[in-house]
């Protein structure tokens, strides 16, 4: 079983670093910040200039942690968060399916992101050799809480 968390936290944390990339630095064929902030004002998310780094942020910081098996249920709500606005802002009026634009990806990752979340990085991470243990899934629950709170309040204000 930690084998295979390992390896479902280091590809689903690989593919939100590149990401994060794209929309920062504009590797990866992505389109660099500037861009990524004109798209997330024809959002309606304002100010871009503030929503489009932590977004951005998110995707980088939770798929670093997931990578490295750190503060992975921390990470895991980030991007579970990330992929609510997501969900909400672009793929929901699209329906279900993906062939569509719809949320169908959006919401395998959240399930993967929340059993990650649940259960925690597993032994193969760094996570581990803490001195501490986070405790779960309570870490997940508040870090969630927090993610999609102050996800909302680009909504509303």
């Amino acid at each position: 079983m930690n084998k295979g968390l390992l390896l479902v936290r280091v590809v689903v944390g690989l593919l939100f670093i590149g990401h994060g990339l794209q929309k920062t630095l504009g590797w990866f064929g992505g389109q660099g910040l500037a861009k990524w902030t004109e798209d997330v004002a024809k959002l309606g998310l304002e100010p871009a200039s503030f929503w489009a780094p932590l977004e951005a942020g998110a995707e980088l910081a939770g798929g670093i942690m997931l990578v490295l098996g750190l503060f992975a249920s921390v990470g895991a709500a980030l991007i579970v968060a990330d992929m609510l606005v997501a969900i909400v802002k672009v793929h929901a009026p699209k329906g279900l399916w993906s062939q569509q634009g719809g949320f169908e990806y959006n919401l395998v990752l959240i399930a993967i992101l929340v059993a990650i979340g649940i259960m925690g990085p597993g032994l193969y991470s760094l996570e581990r050799r803490l001195p501490f243990a986070l405790p779960r899934p309570a870490t997940f629950i508040v870090a969630l809480v927090a993610a999609v709170l102050v996800s909302a309040a680009g909504f509303f204000l």
